[in-house]
């Protein structure tokens, strides 16, 4: 599996993996539950932003997670900006891009092997209704981990078009993107059924 993970002995980076995901899981459904007013995505977005200092990936990692989502976070603003004013809109790309950073964060400071086996101990009661907990587990893992990898590929299309002097379109920039996602996502089910995953 590609990761994005970045060793290293921050507290973020000591602290279990299963911590982490039930920390991101109460965060989203919090800033989901909570009244629709701009400073409570904003107060998870300055959370995110120390996090981000205290694993010493620092400000510049922060904001380049937040800059790789600026496609899905402009299409949810302008959407919301048309139907449904402003302030609804700064709510939901606030929000949806906290959560964001925040998933992206245990990705670059959780192995994807201490990941697994959280997601796996959390999900063992569903052996109960006869679901395999394991392939729950991975199928979660690989979502998780697909935010940054995407990012990067994000990354990679933009410092191209801007060395090429392209025009910048959201055309242009989504046709790559998506080529490289579905490229990648052939390339992982390849990985893994020559380990025997089904």
């Amino acid at each position: 599996m590609i990761t994005l993970y970045r060793p290293g002995d921050s507290l973020v980076h000591r602290t279990p993996a299963g911590v982490k995901l039930l920390a991101l899981m109460f965060a989203a459904l919090a800033v989901a539950l909570a009244p629709r007013t701009l400073w409570v995505p904003a107060t998870l977005a300055a959370l995110a932003a120390v996090l981000y200092l205290v694993a010493r990936l620092g400000l510049g990692e922060f904001a380049r997670q937040w800059w790789a989502a600026k496609w899905l976070l402009l299409a949810i603003g302008v959407a919301l900006l048309i139907f449904d004013g402003w302030q609804p809109a700064a709510f939901a790309v606030l929000r949806v891009g906290a959560v964001l950073v925040l998933a992206a964060l245990i990705t670059l400071t959780t192995t994807t092997t201490a990941m697994l086996d959280a997601l796996s101990r959390g999900l063992a009661p569903l052996r109960l209704i006869r679901i395999n907990p394991d392939r729950v587990a991975l199928t979660m893992s690989l979502a998780l981990a697909a935010i940054p990898v995407i990012a990067a590929f994000a990354r990679t299309i933009d410092e191209a078009q801007a060395a090429r002097g392209t025009r910048r379109s959201i055309r242009a920039y989504a046709v790559p993107l998506l080529v490289m996602t579905l490229k990648h996502a052939d390339e992982l089910a390849d990985a893994m059924t020559a380990r025997g995953v089904e």
